[in-house]
C-alpha cells in the first residue's frame, strides 16, 4: 500500500497511464461500454457492465486498494441530460 496520500488528479493520472500502457489493447475491442475498475498500486482490474459491481469485485480482492475507474471506449463514464428536440 502507498504510504502517501494521493490527490484525485494523481490517482487519475496514474490510472490513465496504466490503462494506456498495459490494459487498453487487451480490452477495448471486446468490452466496449463495460466499466473497468483497477487498483492503481497493482495494475489489476475487474470488468463488469456495472461500475459498482466492478468496484466490489476489486475490493473483494484488495480491500485497501486505491481505485481508478473508467468506461471502456467512452470519454466519460456517464452522460447527463436528455434528448434534444429540434424545432422546425
Amino acid at each position: 500500500m502507498l504510504d502517501v496520500m494521493l490527490t484525485r488528479d494523481e490517482i487519475a493520472t496514474r490510472g490513465e497511464e496504466i490503462y494506456e500502457r498495459a490494459i487498453r489493447s487487451k480490452v477495448e475491442s471486446q468490452f466496449e461500454g463495460f466499466f473497468l475498475v483497477m487498483d492503481i498500486e497493482t495494475g489489476e482490474y475487474e470488468l463488469d457492465r456495472g461500475d459498482l459491481a466492478a468496484a466490489k469485485q476489486m475490493l473483494a480482492k484488495h480491500p485497501d486498494a486505491i481505485l481508478y475507474g473508467l468506461r471502456i471506449g467512452h470519454r466519460a463514464a456517464y452522460r447527463l441530460g436528455g434528448l434534444t428536440k429540434v424545432r422546425d
